[in-house]
């Protein structure tokens, strides 16, 4: 059953999330070089969970060698045929066609299987993430990776526990040019850097007002819902909207907002957690069943650096030509774009350098995904930590889910950084974790 341990949820216990575990790999007996030979080629196989976004995934696995697409795996048969398709099109590594699955328990039941790979909707990553672990399987899983802090808690520890690789879906982190942008910040390219604003807009229409109507045959709506506590089933809801409702999402701010606070925190070297959390704005441009802000700035302050999130959803606000992450530093500036290109300004503004980077498919393939999952799969075979660990991917999705109960709530939050403890307030401290339905309970 899930914890009941209140005093645990408002300590925010330090060691639960970002427990560090020792090294899990032993040296084999075989010299060296050959040990690296056969880890370089060894066949790792993998299911694939969540056929949306993870037709992306399906292509990174397809497009790597030594690695099998052994399961595809969606709640929904329109979904699964046309993964089929794909795989039928780009082509297996092991000359197979994957099974297709609706539950992905079916694939942790498989010995043979090294690795999941989790797409599915947000209330799904941690649950899904911690019993593959459990079964002895590693995790590729998207970002934010946990649907609250207190999963997000668990994920770490089941990974530690285990000793299993999670690496959590936020790709910049092997792109080769943000590493470069990230490393000239290290080396002081813009003196000591002081804060960072990160910027995300688009043009999304309403999700309208959902009408209560029949399950389409084709839909698994039970297993949908899964961890969840059941809600009846909307015609605005799957496979997408989702995103906006408290229930199963996190809003933009968790959608894409990782990203780019998961850079800003690693640009500017912030500490683990903040001293003061802000959140303000609404859903201003329609007047339907979103219950997360289409509009929204979020203030992060770490006591000697702060981190700004401004989010337009439904507005892309084509005057400002914002950078993704822009980082201020004493002796000037740094802006990264969403695809990897950064320019570096002097302290009056001026242009003095500038890098195009390989861009969001040109040399990472797939959407961006490509060198994410070759990492996943290198640190599989060599038993390193990936660029994404679940505990340092965790620590940006952190400030995601904070900034949401600030905004939840219409107040600051105010912490201890120490203990990573919610000071003196008990319904923020209520929103650290959630209900789950009965079965579906984390044990960790």
């Amino acid at each position: 059953m899930m914890r009941d341990d209140r005093r645990d949820s408002e300590q925010m216990n330090r060691r639960h999330f970002l427990g560090h575990g020792s090294a899990w790999l032993a040296g084999l007996t075989a010299p060296a070089f050959l040990r690296a030979a056969d880890a370089a080629s060894k066949k790792i196989v993998v299911g694939v969970m969540g056929l949306g976004r993870g037709l992306d995934h399906l292509r990174a696995c397809l497009a790597l060698p030594h690695v099998e697409v052994a399961y595809v795996c969606d709640v929904d048969d329109r979904r699964l045929s046309r993964a089929l398709a794909t795989v039928g099109t780009s082509g297996n590594s092991s000359g197979k066609t994957p099974q297709a699955v609706k539950d992905f328990r079916k694939i942790l039941d498989d010995r043979n299987v090294d690795a999941l790979t989790i797409a599915a909707p947000n209330h799904w990553h941690a649950p899904a993430a911690i019993l593959a672990m459990q079964a002895g399987k590693h995790v590729y899983v998207e970002k934010p990776g946990s649907h609250n802090i207190q999963e997000a808690r668990w994920l770490v520890a089941t990974a530690r526990k285990t000793g299993k690789v999670c690496q959590m879906g936020n790709q910049r982190r092997s792109w080769p040019a943000v590493i470069e942008a990230m490393d000239k910040l290290k080396s002081g390219v813009i003196g000591t850097v002081r804060s960072a604003r990160c910027w995300y807009h688009n043009r999304r229409p309403s999700i309208g007002i959902g009408k209560p109507v029949p399950v389409p045959k084709e839909l698994d709506y039970a297993l949908w819902q899964g961890p969840a506590p059941e809600r009846p089933y909307l015609d605005n809801i799957v496979h997408y909207n989702w995103h906006w409702r408290w229930h199963w999402g996190g809003g933009e701010l968790a959608n894409n907002g990782i990203h780019a606070l998961d850079l800003a925190r690693w640009g500017t070297g912030v500490g683990d957690c903040p001293i003061r959390v802000t959140c303000g704005g609404g859903r201003y441009h329609f007047k339907d069943d979103q219950e997360t802000p289409d509009t929204a700035v979020a203030t992060f302050d770490f006591g000697d650096k702060v981190l700004i999130w401004d989010g337009s959803s439904c507005h892309p606000r084509p005057a400002d030509n914002l950078a993704f992450v822009t980082f201020y530093g004493d002796n000037g500036a740094l802006a990264l774009s969403g695809g990897g290109m950064y320019r570096i300004f002097d302290p009056k503004g001026v242009e003095i350098d500038r890098f195009k980077g390989d861009g969001f498919a040109k040399a990472t393939g797939s959407g961006g995904d490509r060198v994410h999952f070759e990492n996943f799969f290198d640190c599989i075979r060599n038993g390193k930590r990936p660029h994404s660990d679940i505990e340092e991917g965790q620590k940006g999705t952190l400030l995601c889910h904070l900034g949401n109960i600030a905004y939840r709530l219409g107040r600051t939050l105010t912490l201890d950084p120490t203990t990573q403890t919610i000071l003196n307030d008990k319904e923020a401290v209520a929103l650290l974790g959630r209900e789950y339905r009965p079965g579906w309970e984390p044990k960790v």
